[in-house]
């Protein structure tokens, strides 16, 4: 019985489309490709909505803002580095959100990197098992910046919760003092 709810459709890997790849290797370019290509038709759409209209419309005739080309910029992905196209306006606002302005590295990867660092290893650990298991280069640098923020992140949390817990301890004991008692 067929799964409904398929990623990739039969059709699409057919015998003649998969006789492309002769190695693994071949499927790891491939998807690198993919996900570039991907990226970028995201990027397109995410500037149609920032526009208000498609590319090409004559909707953009006197609309204010319009497309002004693209530029390249060098990503890390789980795929490893790429090169996509970012699209850019002519007044400079458009922000894109699948891949964010000033980062160079896909969320998955610092997701990795911060899954890896909460299991104990050391930076330069990290770098070494990115290049040897995952195939990306990461430098040392780059890794300790994704662990630092993991680290403000929870130095901010820690001293939000004892910013808050102190508050709650001074509102306590004033209300306290003023026969107002809080019920749990």
């Amino acid at each position: 019985m067929k799964e409904k709810n398929q990623v990739v459709p039969d059709e699409v890997l057919s015998k003649e489309f998969l006789s492309q790849f002769k190695t693994e290797a071949d499927v790891s370019k491939f998807l690198k490709q993919l996900h570039a290509k991907v990226l970028e038709k995201i990027l397109e759409s995410e500037m149609d909505a920032h526009l208000g209209y498609e590319k090409n419309s004559v909707a953009d005739n006197n609309s204010g803002n319009s497309r002004n080309g693209s530029y390249p910029k060098k990503i890390q992905t789980e795929h490893g580095e790429a090169v996509i196209s970012i699209p850019r306006d002519r007044n400079g606002q458009f922000e894109p959100i699948a891949v964010p302005k000033h980062e160079s590295r896909v969320l998955s990867i610092e997701k990795l990197v911060i899954s890896l660092y909460a299991k104990g290893m050391i930076v330069s650990n990290i770098e070494e098992e990115m290049r040897e298991i995952y195939k990306i280069e990461l430098s040392t640098s780059a890794i300790s910046i994704i662990t630092n923020k993991v680290n403000q992140a929870a130095r901010n949390g820690r001293t939000a919760t004892l910013l808050l817990f102190t508050s709650l301890f001074k509102w306590t004991a004033s209300s306290s003092r003023y026969g107002i008692t809080a019920r749990s």
